[in-house]
């Protein structure tokens, strides 16, 4: 099957075609303020270099969060217009699995993006990329105890990266969210029969947006 997997909780914008879980070819461009520009056209490329078309498609595959609310809500209704046309099966991927693929091999893997003021959205997950924790949202510091139940642990995302200080690892991971690794991921999700219709793909919000945090405050 060719899978069309859309990534754009983070300031990079990526696109990929993958037959079953290998990609094809993968496009990306860094730059979270042109996602509404470049997001369709990086699609349209993507499909030239390839000579696929929309047609081919069998499953597109998007991240649905926890990231940029911007650039999430962005890739979603992208998603649903086109799965739309083509009455395309969806799946929408948490932006934490992408990134436990950018670990090549450990027992552990937990991903970490910065939610900005020394809090950061978190999951763990197992050498194979299996969620073995709660998608959590909180303080760097009230999550370093769950952290340390867990041997041969390693840490990927700019979560880590703006945090090192606080962990006992000198490796450094990729911290790109690469769509290659939603559709890989979208792929077993398929195959467990996990896939849903457009008009129920939807964010997941770990927290509420920083507009609602600060109308909360000032009620």
């Amino acid at each position: 099957m060719i899978i069309l997997a859309i990534s754009t909780s983070s300031n990079n914008a990526s696109v990929a075609l993958l037959e079953n879980d290998i990609c094809i070819k993968e496009l990306n461009i860094i730059n979270e303020k042109t996602h509404s520009e470049k997001l369709m056209p990086l699609i349209d490329e993507l499909f030239t270099i390839t000579g696929f078309s929309l047609s081919d498609v069998s499953l597109i595959a998007c991240d649905n969060g926890p990231g940029s609310f911007t650039g999430l809500r962005i890739g979603i209704a992208t998603t649903k217009a086109l799965a739309e046309v083509k009455n395309i099966p969806v799946i929408g991927l948490s932006s934490l699995d992408a990134l436990s693929y950018n670990v090549p091999q450990s027992k552990y893997i937990c991903s970490l993006i910065d939610a900005r003021n020394n809090q950061v959205y978190c999951a763990i997950f197992d050498k194979e990329h299996n969620l073995i924790s709660d998608y959590m949202a909180d303080d760097i510091n009230n999550l370093l105890s769950i952290f340390e139940k867990y041997n041969d642990i390693s840490f990927v995302g700019d979560g880590y990266t703006n945090h090192k200080d606080l962990f006992n690892q000198s490796t450094t991971y990729d911290d790109i969210i690469y769509s290659k690794y939603i559709g890989v991921s979208a792929y077993k999700k398929f195959l467990s029969g996990k896939s849903t219709t457009p008009d129920l793909l939807s964010v997941m919000y770990l927290r509420k947006s920083q507009a609602e945090r600060m109308l909360n405050l000032k009620q």
